[in-house]
């Protein structure tokens, strides 16, 4: 077990996020110094220690899959124009969009997600949790659980990635990041699907087969 204390002292310790801190204690079950590496070993602390420098180059990549269905656009910044022209980073860019078009991504990370649809995601969830028949007492830590599902479904970097699925996109991104020297930044993205958001027709067989033998 571990308490917040602790989250805060690893943060402090490592400067990785606050949630990454967490993950890291409960994967090495409340032992500070094996969260320690295991936030090195998952590139966490190497990405955190260049979170301050400017991250001003980098490209844009694109991936268009079934056949003209779905099309990306990403925008990856790093430091260096020279690592931006790498096939390293290039093969990032291309692993990214890919992901966006599989995966279908609403924000790159949880702080884009506005409070309002947390909150009503929430109040969902409580619902859902006590119509189950669940103790108030055990909702808010099944709500918690939940939500963390909710942010791996619409965050790009919570979501597992499709190539490899025992790892998170922030993590093979933490992963460029120590092999590259660099600090790697997803910066936003688009993502199109054909007639997405148009009124599609729907033709009724039975009535055409009908119209067809009246002719």
């Amino acid at each position: 077990m571990f308490t917040a204390q602790d989250v805060v002292k690893l943060r402090a310790s490592t400067g990785a996020g606050m949630m990454d801190c967490k993950k890291a204690l409960t994967e090495s079950d409340g032992d500070f110094d094996k969260a320690v590496i295991w936030l090195r070993e998952k590139g966490i602390a190497a990405a955190a220690k260049k979170a301050d420098r400017i991250a001003a180059e980098g490209a844009v990549g694109s991936y268009i899959h079934m056949g003209g269905k779905i099309g990306v656009l990403v925008e990856i910044n790093c430091e260096t124009d020279f690592v931006a022209r790498s096939a390293q980073f290039q093969n990032l860019l291309k692993d990214i969009a890919m992901q966006i078009a599989a995966a279908n991504p609403k924000y790159v990370t949880i702080d884009e997600v506005p409070s309002e649809e947390v909150d009503k995601e929430k109040e969902v969830l409580t619902a859902q949790s006590l119509n189950e028949g669940k103790p108030a007492n055990v909702v808010e830590k099944m709500v918690e659980g939940r939500i963390h599902k909710f942010y791996k479904e619409i965050c790009l970097l919570e979501q597992d990635f499709v190539k490899d699925s025992s790892k998170t996109v922030k993590e093979i991104i933490n992963e460029a990041v120590l092999s590259i020297g660099e600090k790697i930044n997803v910066r936003r993205f688009v993502r199109y699907e054909m007639g997405e958001g148009l009124t599609k027709r729907v033709d009724n067989l039975a009535e055409e087969v009908a119209k067809m033998s009246k002719i």
